[in-house]
């Protein structure tokens, strides 16, 4: 599914415009991203929480050449389902 996937969905079970839709999106998205620069974690009650997680810097290798590196510490997101939603796709519906 993509943004214009979801905008479409919005668009036809809510009946608003594709321009609002659409800003409805972008909004939702911008919002999230800003949370994550800020390190905070985003709970979806009944979807899931991601959150920003801190992973150090360590020893890798270049799996073509054999070459050992570092790898630098960066922040990544991660994604924990809720039960809700893991009971609802074990069901296969909504």
């Amino acid at each position: 599914m993509t943004k214009a996937d979801l905008v479409d969905a919005i668009f036809e079970k809510i009946g608003l415009s594709k321009k609002e839709a659409q800003e409805i999106i972008e909004i939702l998205f911008v919002t999230m991203k800003q949370t994550f620069v800020e390190g905070e974690s985003v709970k979806i009650s009944g979807f899931g929480t991601f959150n920003v997680r801190k992973k150090t810097a360590r020893r890798g290798r270049n799996p073509k050449t054999g070459e050992d590196l570092e790898i630098t510490p960066r922040k990544v997101i991660t994604f924990k389902v809720s039960n809700q939603l893991k009971s609802v796709i074990g069901k296969g519906h909504v």
